[in-house]
């Protein structure tokens, strides 16, 4: 049965949106065939009200869950999160900033219902989007295209809902640095998944917590998880300095011998150690990228942290393994 839905919902320092995206979540829902619905408010260790606010929220409405993470994991980690606790057929993914318009969940629920497993959303238009950061995207998404081996497709948000047979399927994922939309993408033909078209307005309150900095980290962080072309980009660059060398070889001949008309010997020499010294640096810091992640991944250490709160209960007791103890686990 396709009659019971999750809704996690992502937040960080996002306090003023908190409410009035519950009352705009609730009013999406109502009347749609579903049997329950449970909304999974993920505070991302807010250092504002949004944790208070949740509560708020909860003390109105006993299906609102809280999952509290002990600190500022990052938004990966806060889907993962939500997921984990998630317990519908169903789970439906947003961000708490009221930029993904809840009143599209009715048309989500209407083609999952009809038997699509995924149902993703496309930013056709973003009110708050600055030209910088519209020339940033279309720039990742090229590199990503031409460097990795997993197709994202372009202005698709995590703004989707996933049937639960999708999210048992990602729960698989043994990887504690991913990003949350390129392991569906890796599994999935994003292609000929159904896409529901949407206008993002402009942000009713607070401000975007991806800098350009943050979003040039994501951006790399997404091309070293899913592809290793740039580790061959070290035997492209050696080509080029072999040609370059080789080069540079027969212009000293002929200025020497033909031209009559030496070089200076230390032009070359100074040449030739920056370009080969310049290689040498990227290639050493696309291998470190590489050792980085794998010394994380070794670690395994939990992707997060995090008291489940429910209805009617202060924070649980913190969540074991699975299996080890009762309750909604912590991955680890």
């Amino acid at each position: 049965m396709r009659d019971r839905l999750s809704v996690v919902v992502s937040a960080y320092n996002e306090e003023n949106n908190i409410l009035p995206l519950h009352r705009r979540l609730k009013a999406a829902i109502a009347g749609l065939p579903l049997a329950s619905v449970e909304y999974l408010f993920v505070d991302d260790g807010s250092a504002d009200g949004t944790l208070e606010r949740c509560r708020q929220a909860q003390r109105d409405d006993p299906d609102v869950k809280i999952v509290h993470l002990l600190r500022n994991f990052g938004h990966e980690a806060a889907m993962t999160a939500g997921m984990e606790y998630a317990s519908g057929d169903g789970v439906v993914f947003m961000d708490a900033d009221l930029q993904h318009p809840p009143e599209l969940l009715g048309e989500m629920v209407k083609r999952w219902r009809e038997g699509n497993d995924i149902v993703l959303t496309r930013r056709t238009a973003n009110a708050d989007a600055s030209p910088l950061y519209r020339f940033s995207a279309r720039l990742f998404h090229r590199i990503m295209r031409l460097l990795s081996d997993t197709d994202l497709p372009a202005d698709t948000p995590d703004f989707r809902l996933l049937d639960r047979k999708y999210v048992e399927l990602l729960k698989q994922f043994n990887e504690r640095d991913s990003l949350f939309r390129g392991l569906l993408a890796w599994g999935v033909d994003m292609d000929r998944l159904p896409v529901i078209e949407f206008a993002a307005p402009g942000r009713r309150a607070g401000e975007s917590k991806y800098s350009f900095l943050k979003s040039l980290k994501l951006g790399i962080d997404s091309i070293i998880q899913f592809s290793v072309k740039p580790l061959f980009l070290s035997l492209i660059l050696a080509g080029l300095t072999a040609l370059f060398a080789a080069g540079l070889g027969v212009n000293v001949v002929v200025e020497r011998y033909v031209l009559e008309n030496p070089t200076p010997g230390y032009a070359t020499i100074v040449m030739t150690v920056l370009i080969m010294g310049s290689i040498n640096l990227v290639v050493l810091a696309i291998i470190g990228a590489y050792v980085a992640k794998i010394h994380m991944e070794t670690k395994k250490r939990p992707i997060y942290l995090a008291d489940f709160i429910t209805a009617g209960a202060g924070p649980a007791d913190m969540p074991g393994p699975p299996g080890e103890r009762e309750g909604p686990p912590c991955p680890g």
